[in-house]
């Protein structure tokens, strides 16, 4: 089970913290305090559901959240949208979620940045379907998801060009494929990501979620 919960406004009065979570936006401006504090309680809001009492949610020093004993997670935000996913270890090994605004990205540097050869090939087969979605910022997302499931995993860093991601326009899924060594789970090397992506209300959301390795094999459900 992965549960999940969402905000589409901040409350005018920030989500109350915990005093270790206040010291990580000492001195953040307005805008990022409730950006945090809402993503914090959507984060305790999911963790209720599956039967986790309310913790802190702090970060590692590449800025991942640190989960309690026993649970995976992911947290996403944008402008007008905050989210999290969490799961029980036992049956995920891990989550990545992303949300992005459904625009361009800003500059051809970032373009080239983000993406290797293969995928620029396939931005330019997908401008041509007439669907209003801006398919390198979903790229982009979706990159963004396999990381944050990836590195709770190995704690390793991965760069936008060691991943190669096959977006679908038609079933709203994509795959990512680890151009080095993937993380091994349960003595099985994982190479390859499944994801779904949505795009809604001006936002591209993308989403990675990794069965524990007990509950078989094949594509995971995300």
């Amino acid at each position: 089970m992965v549960a999940t919960s969402e905000a589409f406004t901040d409350p005018v009065l920030p989500t109350p913290l915990f005093a270790s979570e206040e010291e990580l936006i000492a001195g953040a401006s307005p805008g990022r305090r409730r950006e945090f504090s809402t993503s914090r309680a959507c984060a305790r809001e999911a963790m209720a559901d599956l039967g986790v009492a309310p913790v802190p949610v702090l970060r590692d020093a590449h800025g991942a959240p640190l989960w309690p004993a026993g649970v995976v997670g992911s947290m996403a935000h944008s402008k007008g949208y905050r989210c999290a996913a969490v799961a029980r270890s036992a049956d995920v090994a891990g989550i990545g979620i992303d949300v992005e605004p459904n625009e361009p990205l800003r500059h051809t540097m970032v373009r080239e940045r983000v993406t290797i050869p293969e995928e620029r090939g396939q931005l330019a087969r997908l401008s041509t379907c007439p669907s209003g979605i801006h398919w390198d910022r979903l790229l982009f997302a979706a990159k963004e998801s396999v990381y944050k499931a990836w590195y709770p995993l190995t704690g390793v860093i991965l760069d936008f060009d060691e991943a190669a991601v096959a977006v679908n326009p038609w079933s709203g899924t994509f795959k990512a494929r680890v151009l080095g060594r993937g993380p091994v789970i349960d003595g099985v090397r994982l190479s390859v990501f499944h994801g779904r992506w949505l795009v809604e209300d001006g936002l591209v959301i993308t989403a990675v979620a990794l069965p524990a390795p007990d509950r078989g094999a094949g594509a995971p459900n995300t």
